[in-house]
Order: structure tokens, then C-alpha cells, then sequence
């Protein structure tokens, strides 16, 4: 018999949150899985690690099945970083994380802790792939997707993710019958207007709450907005070289 890969799983909306209880039933379908997840939820947490407090892991168990799980007092990044370094016994064969409640398509995949989560990985040499699906509700359905993530995650494993590539899957909010197929896309070029609403609190303090407008202007349709928004699954290959070397020739001709 084949042996089993070895499989992390992580996300950032808490080790209860629906999305990665119905990633790891998936996982425990393909590969022996370990769960290191935050204990509590940390969306838009980016690429943060703790660095002026202590970190706690222990062991939990959440729902029956074959998974070893760990809550962790950190983030995403923090998570993957322990797993890998500390907690397992081995490198992962790959490390998967989600299922996010909510879009991390386009420009969201900055402010992510689902796919940072996925890019530490790729930084410690593990091939990885982040899942989103696009409903915020904490009781959305991610039944009519497992067929798909099996699907992706089976491929990714028989063919190879490319070195220090984290993959980021993004689901349309559809029925397994309504999804048209898959699409390997770019990033759409999109933006957020910031909008803050300021309030009082009863004893009269002044505090904000973070609203904003997504704002595509990204017309092709080779990007992930173009593909969701037609109905389609979209992969976007990422890395975590943020150099832009078109623009190094450009900075060259200053002669500082």
C-alpha cells in the first residue's frame, strides 16, 4: 500500500468554525491529517506572528474521526510555523488552509490569514493551497465543494505545486450544480475604499468599526473576479517574492 501523505491543516477562522471541520473530513479522505488551528478566530490577521507573548498549543478534540488536533493561542502563520518546526514529527507532504469563510480573491489574499497561513508554509518548503468559500455566514454550506476540494487537492499532490507556490482556490457561493468548472487565473487589480463608522459607546467614547467598497477595475477576464463572478472555481498560483522586477530596471537609471 501506498503511504498516506502527511497533511496540515489550518485556518483562520478558529478551529470550530464549519469551514475547516468540513476541510479536515476531506483531508481524512486523502492523507493522515494533523490540525493546528487558532484557538480563536483571526481573520485579516495577514501575515502576523506573535512575537511579545507567550504561545499556547494543546491538544483537542473536536469532532470524531482519525485527525490529531491542536488549538493554538496564535494566528494563522503562527500555527504553521509551531506545526512544522515544533510539533510534527516530520515536513508535511502539504499544508491546507480554510475552508475561509468569505472571499479572499483579488487583493484580499494581502489582509488573509487563511492564505498567509498557506504562503508561511511555502516559506518552509511545504507545498500548499488555500480554500475559500465566498459566504460569510458562519452556517454557510460547504457540502456542495468537498467533491471539488478532493479534486484539487488529489492533483495538486500527484502532480507537484511548484517550489515555493501556495495555491489560492476561491469558491463561488453555488451548488455543486450550478459551479461551470475551473478556472487557473491571475489576480484581478482591485482595490478597497476605506470607510470608517464612527459611534459612541454608552459612556460616551468615541470607537470605529472598519467598513469599505470593493472596487474591481480589473475588466479581462483572465482574473479570479471574472471567473467567480461567471460561476467558476478560480485557482491563482502566489508567492511570497513581492519584487517587482520590471520596475528594478526602471529604479536602475536613477543613478543614486
Amino acid at each position: 500500500m501506498p503511504k498516506k501523505p502527511l497533511i496540515l491543516v489550518t485556518n483562520d477562522d478558529g478551529i470550530t468554525a464549519p469551514g475547516i471541520r468540513a476541510l479536515i473530513s476531506v483531508m481524512n479522505e486523502i492523507g493522515n491529517v494533523v490540525v493546528i488551528a487558532p484557538d480563536s478566530p483571526q481573520s485579516a490577521m495577514g501575515h502576523a506572528i506573535t512575537i511579545n507573548s507567550t504561545l499556547h498549543c494543546h491538544k483537542i478534540k473536536i469532532d470524531d474521526g482519525p485527525q490529531i488536533e491542536y488549538s493554538c493561542s496564535g494566528t494563522p502563520a503562527d500555527c504553521v510555523k509551531l506545526g512544522i518546526n515544533e510539533i510534527l514529527d516530520s515536513k508535511p507532504d502539504l499544508c491546507v488552509a480554510g475552508v475561509n469563510h468569505g472571499s479572499n480573491s483579488s487583493i484580499n489574499v494581502i489582509y488573509s490569514g487563511t492564505m498567509s497561513a498557506a504562503i508561511e508554509a511555502t516559506i518552509e518548503g511545504v507545498p500548499a493551497i488555500g480554500f475559500s468559500l465566498l459566504d460569510y455566514r458562519w452556517k454557510a454550506n460547504f457540502n456542495h465543494i468537498k467533491n471539488y476540494i478532493k479534486k484539487i487537492t488529489l492533483k495538486a499532490l500527484k502532480r507537484g505545486i511548484p517550489d515555493k507556490i501556495a495555491l489560492n482556490v476561491n469558491f463561488p457561493n453555488l451548488v455543486e450544480s450550478k459551479i461551470k468548472g475551473i478556472k487557473i487565473c491571475r489576480q484581478a487589480k482591485a482595490y478597497w475604499i476605506e470607510k470608517f463608522d464612527k459611534r459612541k459607546n454608552p459612556q460616551g467614547k468615541e470607537y470605529y468599526w472598519l467598513t469599505g467598497e470593493f472596487i474591481n477595475e480589473d475588466s479581462n477576464n483572465d482574473t479570479d473576479e471574472h471567473a467567480l463572478n461567471s460561476g467558476y472555481i478560480s485557482i491563482v498560483p502566489v508567492k511570497h517574492d513581492l519584487t517587482d522586477y520590471d520596475s528594478m530596471k526602471k529604479i536602475k537609471d536613477w543613478h543614486l
